[in-house]
C-alpha cells in the first residue's frame, strides 16, 4: 500500500522550494529557477533510495523508465517546456512537451537519436557537462523556423536533465527589430544623401544659375518633405505601439470623422473620386486622432493606387449589434495574393519604385493595422489582381445594445 513521503524527505523539498523562490526574487530567471527546482526534487527522492513510498502518477499519462521514481517524473510532467531525463546517455523520462517535440518514442532511445542535432549530441555526449556550462542554441529541432536553447542539469545517480526553451519569438522580434532600424536608416539616408549632392552642387557654379537654382532647390524640398513625412510617421508608429496596451475611451462620431478627412482630401488631385456611402451608426469606441489618421490613409491609398476616373468608395455599416464596418475600395491594378499577408508589415511594398514616387513612406498600413489593434478590432484586406483593392475594418461601438 502506497504512503506518503517521509518528514525528512518532505523537509529537504520544503528547503528546496524556499530556496528556489529566493533565487527567483534575487535574480528574476524562470527558467533557471524551474530547473533548480526539478533538480533539487529528483536529487532528494534519489538519495532517499526509494526506501519511502510515494503516491504513483498515472502510469498511462507519465511516461517512465523502469528505475525512475514516479514522483520525479510527475514533477517533470507538470512543466509545459519539453524536458528530458537522460541516464547512461538513454532518455529514462520525457514530458508532454518533449514527446510533441521529438516524437512519442523517444522513451528509451539513446539521447543522440531523440534528439537529433549535433550541436545536442556533442554536448550530451560529455559527462561533465551540466556543472558550469552554459546553454547551446539549436536551430532546425522541430521545424526550420524554430529556435530552441538547451540547458543541462546534474542530478545524482549519473543522471541528467535536459531542458528544452523555446525562443522562436525572441528570434523573430530581433530579427524584425534588426529589420526596422536597416530599412529606417535606408529611408532616411536615401533622401539625406540626395539633399547633401544637391547642396554641394549648388554651391559651385550651378547656383549661380536661376534656373538650375530653382530647379535644384524644388528638388531639395521634395526630398526635405518626403524625409519629413518618413519621421512624422515614424513617431507615430511609435507612440501608436507604446499605447497599444491601454485601450481607447473616447466617443468618436466616425461618419462625421469621414466627412472631415475627405474635406481635407478635397484638395487632391482624385478627390472628384470619393463616393461616400455613410448609414447613421452610433459613436465607436476611440481616439479620434488615431482615427483620422487611419482614415488619411487607406484613403489615401485608394486615391494614389485607384485607376483615374475611377470611384474610390467608403461607406460605413453596423456589424451587429457590437461594432461597425468601415470599407474603403478602390479600382486600381489590384495586389498579387502572395503579397497581401505582408502588406501591413513596415516598409514592405509591392512596387517600391512606384510608392516612393506617389510619396508613400512604406509604414503606412503598418500605422493603420496598429491602430486596428489599439482599438480592439480587426482588420482585412482583399484584392484581385485587375479590379482593385478592399480593406474592410471592424470597430467596437462606444456602447454595447
Amino acid at each position: 500500500m502506497p504512503v506518503f513521503l517521509g518528514l525528512r524527505t518532505l523537509l529537504a523539498i520544503a528547503l528546496i522550494a524556499v530556496g528556489t523562490l529566493a533565487s527567483l526574487l534575487i535574480n528574476g530567471d524562470v527558467q533557471t529557477a524551474l530547473i533548480v527546482l526539478v533538480s533539487g526534487v529528483a536529487a532528494v527522492l534519489v538519495a532517499s533510495g526509494g526506501a519511502e513510498e510515494v503516491h504513483p502518477a498515472s502510469p498511462a499519462a507519465v511516461p517512465v523508465g523502469p528505475k525512475l521514481d514516479s514522483t520525479i517524473a510527475a514533477v517533470i510532467e507538470a512543466i509545459a517546456e519539453p524536458l528530458l531525463v537522460i541516464a547512461d546517455n538513454h532518455v529514462e523520462a520525457a514530458n508532454l512537451g518533449a514527446r510533441e517535440l521529438l516524437g512519442q518514442h523517444i522513451l528509451g532511445e539513446d539521447v543522440r537519436v531523440a534528439i537529433r542535432h549535433p550541436a545536442a549530441a556533442e554536448r550530451l555526449m560529455d559527462p561533465q557537462d551540466g556543472i558550469d556550462a552554459g546553454p547551446i542554441y539549436l536551430v532546425g529541432l522541430g521545424t526550420r523556423e524554430q529556435r530552441w536553447e538547451m540547458r543541462i542539469r546534474n542530478l545524482d545517480g549519473g543522471r541528467r536533465v535536459v531542458h528544452l526553451i523555446d525562443r522562436t519569438g525572441n528570434y523573430a522580434a530581433e530579427r524584425m527589430r534588426v529589420d526596422f532600424v536597416a530599412n529606417a536608416s535606408h529611408e532616411l539616408r536615401t533622401p539625406l544623401a540626395s539633399l547633401l549632392g544637391y547642396v554641394e552642387t549648388l554651391s559651385d557654379e550651378a547656383g549661380e544659375d536661376p534656373d538650375i537654382r530653382g530647379r535644384f532647390l524644388k528638388i531639395m524640398f521634395g526630398e526635405a518633405r518626403r524625409m519629413q513625412r518618413l519621421i512624422d510617421d515614424l513617431i507615430s508608429l511609435s507612440r501608436i505601439e507604446a499605447e497599444k496596451y491601454r485601450a481607447p475611451s473616447q466617443s468618436v462620431a466616425l461618419g462625421e470623422l469621414i466627412g472631415q478627412v475627405c474635406q481635407e482630401l478635397s484638395g487632391s488631385p482624385r478627390a472628384a473620386d470619393l463616393v461616400t456611402q455613410v448609414a447613421d451608426v452610433p459613436p465607436v469606441r476611440g481616439d479620434t486622432s488615431q482615427l483620422s489618421q487611419l482614415l488619411h490613409n487607406i484613403i489615401g491609398n485608394a486615391m494614389k493606387y485607384g485607376r483615374e476616373h475611377t470611384p474610390v468608395t467608403i461607406s460605413l455599416v453596423p456589424e451587429g449589434t457590437s461594432m461597425v464596418r468601415l470599407t474603403v475600395s478602390d479600382e486600381g491594378e489590384g495586389v498579387p495574393q502572395q503579397h497581401l499577408p505582408r502588406l501591413t508589415e513596415r516598409f514592405y511594398r509591392v512596387d517600391s519604385g512606384r510608392s516612393r514616387s506617389l510619396g508613400g513612406t512604406g509604414l503606412g498600413l503598418a500605422i493603420v493595422k496598429h491602430v486596428v489593434e489599439r482599438h480592439r478590432g480587426r482588420l482585412d484586406i482583399s484584392s484581385v489582381v485587375g479590379k482593385g483593392t478592399t480593406v474592410n475594418i471592424l470597430l467596437p461601438l462606444q456602447t454595447v445594445s
